[in-house]
Parts: structure tokens; C-alpha cells; sequence
């Protein structure tokens, strides 16, 4: 053994060939601090070995390595910048010690190499990669661009067109796909890929590969011709800007950076790179995406434990078809799980079906699966208008009419058929889960499981505790939804839970700003350039005025001090009106199908004659008076929630909110907007809305913290995430 770490081993394989093997502890490889002293110890090593001939860089793990630690990052980003500056600079110039070893280097990728991972193998002369591997530059995904020459090496590899698609989408790249653009060399078989490589740098040392010149090509500026240049350069950030806007800089400086280092040298482009690299790390965005991917691993390590204490569920069963239950047993028997689908109509199943059916079809269109992936899936789906299919299942989701007589009848029905051990769940998005249990039996093994629509596209779950549900349920039901794909949070009962709970305070902003005179499409304007995916009028008519109207009374209902209105709001208008929004073509704004089919919206005048006996004269509000009076209200709802225990960790109530209404990932949820915001400003922004009621008052523990200073997240140069 030439060097012994505990993430980092090199051992002589053969005479003059030596393995750089990556086997951390854990269960995967990152390069933490640890490990990057580990690497800088064993390139130190290599450079002094005698009779060195080629070096083949290897992971133990099932992943060759997934990045650089995130968790790491926001203590690194409150450095001062002249710290971060020379950490990069010592990082860079550990990877040119590898790259520039006097002999040949490859890296056999068997999993997959992100990031650092995959920077790592773009500073070997060869990339052999196995049939499972798959590698990418995500760093964009985080607010950041790649600092250890991702933005360099890659586009001298596979051109400067594709290295932007790369680096800017910040999407992984499966084996196959990496060959084709030529970010890997070859693809073979697992269980190919260590001979494999070793055969490619025999080939390389006895001079059949020529890695001297492929190594030339990383080093040497990029070769492109001036027009070529100005139209790759120029359309890559016009179709950045129609994907992402102006709320996310690293793409767009990753562009500039490949651009102003295109006629350097290696050394020179790493300079450009880290000082870029610098001022992306700096930016709220940056420090908002890194602490969305860590509140994201907190709710994967929850389910995963949660998993460990849970029997896998094998058959469940979905009461109610239609869009919804459709939706459900196809999230479920595609990640094979077998569903029985339960309704009283045969339309009822025949249009879950069809939903099932359709979204199958989409993911033929996409090279997804085949025709046998889809009939795989259909057949673990069995619609049933008979009671007797469900007996044998071991979980049932309720997913009927949101009616509290008609749920609690089929629950206290359905729970008399089924085995002693099973759990009831019910799919309601206001209705109390206490209320729902009153007639059960079993109450300690029922609880809420909130799907959102449409279900396959929306990540979260929302698992609702009843007062008499168990810890076990509970594990069991966020266990399934994580199998099924789905980000599960665990919440208590309440009105409209924590979601519709946070939500309706944010539709109430919006129905007292029409009121006051504001053009709901104004509002839309301003709240979808806060970064909202829609605004809230046409969030509404995706929802359904029909099912906002009811949601709005059960929530009035539930919290008259801050939610009822004194008013005829312009929802209770276009309600009486039959506007349900896109459900009937017709809310705030009207919908007709385009060329794709797709609805599209158009403004219909005839709608501010009926908003007209609801609303003031028109009035233009201040950008920031309506994004204040949209926001306040939610970012207040969401504290009281974590005040009340609703939501027990401030990571699941930022969560919530991002995977389940779309809050604008940038911003890294409510809280933390509320933490960029800051505590004393955000109480001085509600006092001037004081006017409009308890939905804008702070509340004392808000004033407490204010005090105090302190904040939601702990701040960057104390921790690395949510708690």
C-alpha cells in the first residue's frame, strides 16, 4: 500500500500502474476537508513514486463521487473572500498536480460523479464509464458554478455549446449520453469497467492512445471561430433567461465565464473561473439553494429512518378515481407497488384509467419506458367497483369527495373489511383528521395523507397526525410516500394543516388588494416576478375557484380572528357566477386550448364588470406594497404554525411551502426569506398593514426574536443548515 487514508487508498495494481481508489467511510464519496487532504497527501505520493507509469482512479462505493460536501458550503461562504479565494486556489491547483502527472491517468466511473466528482474525472486523460454511471456539472442547481476547472476543462472537451447545456442546466448526464457528446470515452458493463481500464492504459503507456495530446486539448485555449462564438454565447443566455428569468446568476455567469476564458490557457481560464465563482458564493440566492438542499436531506433522512421501522407496503388501495385517484395509483404502481382502485361509477374508474393511461403515454413520448414498462405498470393497477378487492390491502387511501359526512361514512365502511393491522389514510387537504376519526375503531391507525394535484408533477405529501395516531402509522405512511417518489412532512391536525393553512392568508392579501382597487393582473405581474411559478389570480383558476370557495370557508371556519372576511371578496363574485377557472374555461381569466392543446389563458373583460360591485376604483399600488401585502400575511401564518406545532422543524415548514405551492426555490423558502429579510423589518412592515387586521399582526414570539436577534437558520458562519 503506497498510501493509506480513510477516504483515499493507492495501491500498485501491476508494475508501473497504480490504483488511486476512493473508499470513505460512509456510505458515498464526497470530498470533504478531510478527504481533500487525503487527495493533496496521495498526488504528492504519485509524483514522487519511482517507475510510475499510469495512474486508474476508482470508488469502492456505488457512487464513484457525488461532489463536494454541501454541507460544508455555507460555513466556507461566510469566509472572508480573500479565505474562500485561497482555498479554491489551493483546490485548483491540487487538481492541476493530478492532471499534470508525466504519465497517463483515467478514471473508471462506475456511479455516479457530480460536481467535484466529476471534475475530479475531467483531470484524467481518459473517462471509462460503466452502463449504471452517470455524471454532470450541477452546480447551478445550488446558486453556484463549478470552482475546480468544471467550466474550464469541460467545454475544451465537448465544445462550448455543450458544455453551457451542461453547466447551465446543471442536469446529469447518463453513460450514453456522456459518449456521444465525448465527456466519457467508452461505456462498458459494470463488471467490464476495472479491466477495462486498465487495458486502456496499457494502450496509453505503450503509446497506442496519445493522452499527451488529449491532455494538450484541456490545457490550450478553446478553440472557436468569432461568429460561431457570438451565436452560441448569445443564444445560450436568451434561452436561460426564457427558463429561469433574471432570480438565478449562476447560469448566467457561467456563461461569461466560459465566454472570457475561451481564448486562455488552463491557469489563465482557473483565474476567471474562481473569481466568478467568488461572487456567485457570495449571493442570498446561493446561500438559499445550498440551504433548500440541506433542508432536502433532512426530510430524506427522516423518511429513511422512518423506513427502517416500518413494514414495506406490498398492496394498498385508493378509494375514489377520477384525476386524483388515477393520479395516485399511477405515482404508486410505478414505483411497484400494487393498487386496487376503488369507486362506486364505472366513469369514475374509467377516467382514472384514462389519467393513468395518459401519463403512461407521456413517458413513451419521453423514451421513459416502452410499451412492456407500460404494461407493467397498468398491470399492477385493478379498478374495482366491488368493496371485496380492498380486504387484503395493507394501507387505503381515501381519496373522495371533500365532504366530512360522505369521507367519514366510507372511512368507518372501508375500515370494518380490513385486517386488524392496517392503516386508513385519508387524502383531505382541510378537512380535521380528529373529526375523520370519531367513528373509527382504530383510530391510532388512521391518519392524513395530503396528495397534491396533479400528483405526479408535486413532491409533497403532507402526513397529517391525528391526537390518537401512532408513531408507528405514522412511520409506515411517510415510509410509502417516500418509496412512492414523494417528499413527505409530518404535521398536526389543524384547519387546512400547514399548506392550505399558510396559503389562504396569502389569497386573503390578494382579495383585499382587489378590493382596494388593485388589477389582479398587476398583481400576478408582480407576485410572478417575486419569483411565484403564477400569481394568485391564476393560481386560483388552476386550483378551482369552486374548490378555493370552499377551502376559504372551512379556513374562515377554523380561524375567523385572521381569515373570515367582512367583505364580498372577488372570489365569492366570480363563485356566484359559476367561474370556476380552468375547470369550466371561464375564472379571472378565460382558457382556450392551443396548438399543443394545452390551456391557455386570455384576458376577458367582461370579468371586471362582475368584479366591479367588489372592488374600489381602480388604483395602481407600489410593487412593493403589493408584494408586502401578498407576503406578510403567509410568512406570519407559517411562524404561528411553527409556534403552535403544527410543523416541529423549521426546514418542513420551509419545505411545505416549496414543494407544495411552488414558493420560489431562490428565496429557500419563508422562513429563510423571512431571516434575509430580517425580523425587526419584517414587524415594521406588518405595522403599517395593521389596518387590515389580525392576518398582518406579529406575533410575540416574532417581537421576542426581533429583541433578541435571533433567526430561523442559524446564520452562515455558525452552521450548515435548517434545524
Amino acid at each position: 500500500m503506497m498510501y493509506q487514508g480513510s477516504s483515499i487508498q493507492c495501491s500498485q495494481l501491476e508494475a508501473g500502474i497504480v490504483e488511486l481508489c476512493f473508499n470513505a467511510e460512509g456510505s458515498v464519496n464526497k470530498f470533504d476537508a478531510a478527504t481533500l487532504m487525503e487527495l493533496q497527501a496521495a498526488i504528492q505520493i504519485l509524483h514522487e513514486a519511482q517507475d510510475l507509469q499510469a495512474v486508474l482512479v476508482t470508488s469502492t462505493k456505488k457512487t464513484f463521487i457525488v461532489g463536494a460536501d454541501v454541507t460544508e458550503f455555507l460555513s466556507k461562504f461566510s469566509m472572508p473572500k480573500e479565505s474562500l479565494d485561497r482555498w479554491l486556489r489551493d483546490c485548483n491547483l491540487m487538481f492541476n498536480e493530478f492532471e499534470d502527472l508525466p504519465v497517463p491517468t483515467l478514471a473508471a466511473i462506475n456511479g455516479a460523479a457530480f460536481g467535484g466528482g466529476m471534475e475530479m474525472c475531467l483531470a484524467c486523460d481518459f473517462r471509462l464509464a460503466s452502463t449504471h454511471a452517470s455524471v454532470g456539472l450541477p452546480e447551478t442547481k445550488l446558486g453556484l458554478i463549478p470552482g475546480w476547472g468544471g467550466t474550464t476543462r469541460l467545454p475544451r472537451l465537448i465544445g462550448a455549446d455543450n458544455a453551457i447545456e451542461w453547466i447551465a442546466g446543471g442536469a446529469p448526464s447518463k453513460a450514453e449520453a456522456a459518449l456521444k457528446v465525448g465527456a466519457v470515452d467508452a461505456v462498458v458493463a459494470p463488471d467490464k469497467l476495472h479491466e477495462a481500464g486498465l487495458k486502456m492504459l496499457r494502450s496509453a503507456v505503450s503509446g497506442k492512445l496519445d493522452w499527451k495530446m488529449r491532455r494538450q486539448r484541456k490545457q490550450s485555449p478553446l478553440t472557436l471561430v468569432p461568429v460561431d462564438a457570438k451565436m452560441v454565447f448569445e443564444t445560450s443566455r436568451a434561452f436561460i433567461f426564457s427558463k429561469a428569468g433574471t432570480n438565478y446568476p449562476a447560469p448566467f455567469k457561467a456563461v461569461d465565464v466560459i465566454e472570457q476564458s475561451a481564448g486562455l490557457s488552463r491557469d489563465e481560464a482557473l483565474e476567471i473561473e474562481r473569481a466568478a465563482f467568488i461572487e456567485v458564493a457570495y449571493t442570498p440566492v446561493a446561500e438559499s439553494l445550498v440551504t433548500l438542499f440541506l433542508n432536502d436531506q433532512q426530510l430524506k433522512r427522516q423518511a429513511k429512518a422512518a423506513a427502517k421501522t416500518a413494514d414495506a407496503v406490498e398492496k394498498m388501495a385508493v378509494l375514489g378515481a377520477g384525476i386524483m385517484g388515477g393520479g395516485i395509483a399511477y405515482q404508486a404502481a410505478g414505483k411497484k407497488i400494487a393498487v386496487v382502485m376503488k369507486d362506486i361509477r364505472s366513469e369514475a374508474l374509467d377516467q382514472g384509467m384514462g389519467e393513468v393511461s395518459k401519463l403512461l403515454g407521456k413517458q413513451i413520448k419521453r423514451g421513459k419506458i416502452d410499451m412492456t414498462g407500460m404494461a407493467q405498470v397498468l398491470s399492477r393497477i385493478t379498478p374495482t367497483l366491488h368493496y371485496a378487492e380492498v380486504g387484503d390491502t395493507q394501507l387505503v387511501v381515501e381519496a373522495v369527495v371533500e365532504n366530512p359526512k360522505i369521507k367519514a361514512a366510507v372511512l368507518k365502511e372501508t375500515e370494518a373489511l380490513l385486517a386488524d393491522d392496517a392503516i386508513l389514510t385519508s387524502n383531505t387537504s382541510t378537512i380535521s383528521i380528529d373529526l375523520l376519526a370519531k367513528d373509527l375503531q382504530r383510530p391510532d391507525q388512521f391518519c392524513g395523507m395530503h396528495f397534491f394535484n396533479p400528483v405526479h408533477l408535486m413532491p409533497l405529501v403532507e402526513i397529517i397526525r391525528g391526537e390518537k395516531t401512532s408513531d408507528a402509522t405514522v412511520a409506515s405512511v411517510v415510509a410509502l410516500a417516500s418509496a412512492m417518489g414523494k417528499s413527505p412532512i409530518v404535521v398536526n391536525d389543524c384547519p387546512g394543516f400547514l399548506v392550505n393553512r399558510v396559503l389562504f392568508p396569502y389569497f386573503r392579501g390578494f382579495n383585499l388588494l382587489v378590493k382596494d382597487g388593485a388589477d389582479f393582473r398587476d398583481i400576478d405581474k408582480v407576485m410572478e416576478g417575486f419569483g411565484w411559478p403564477m400569481g394568485p389570480a391564476y393560481l386560483l383558476d388552476v386550483v378551482g375557484l369552486d374548490t378555493g370557495h370552499h377551502a376559504a370557508a372551512v379556513m374562515a371556519d377554523g380561524f375567523p380572528d385572521r381569515m373570515a372576511n367582512d367583505f364580498d371578496s372577488a372570489l365569492d363574485a366570480l363563485y356566484a357566477e359559476a367561474r370556476y377557472g380552468q375547470k369550466n374555461d371561464a375564472g379571472f381569466y378565460r382558457y382556450e386550448l392551443d396548438r399543443k392543446g394545452k390551456q391557455k389563458k386570455i384576458f376577458d373583460e367582461s370579468v371586471l364588470e362582475i368584479l366591479k360591485p367588489v372592488c374600489a376604483e381602480p388604483t395602481k399600488f407600489d410593487q412593493q406594497e403589493i408584494i408586502d401585502r401578498m407576503m406578510l400575511p403567509m410568512v406570519i401564518e407559517l411562524i404561528r404554525c411553527l409556534e403552535d406545532n403544527i410543523v416541529t422543524t423549521v426546514a418542513e415548514a420551509d419545505m411545505g411551502l416549496i414543494y407544495g405551492i411552488g414558493f420560489p426555490p431562490f428565496r429557500g423558502g419563508a422562513l429563510k426569506y423571512a431571516d434575509h429579510f430580517g425580523m425587526k423589518n419584517l414587524i415594521s412592515s406588518a405595522e403599517k398593514y395593521q389596518h387590515l387586521g389580525k392576518a398582518y399582526e406579529p406575533t410575540e414570539g416574532m417581537r421576542k426574536m426581533a429583541e433578541s436577534g435571533e433567526t430561523f437558520y442559524p446564520r452562515p458562519d455558525q452552521a450548515g443548515g435548517g434545524s
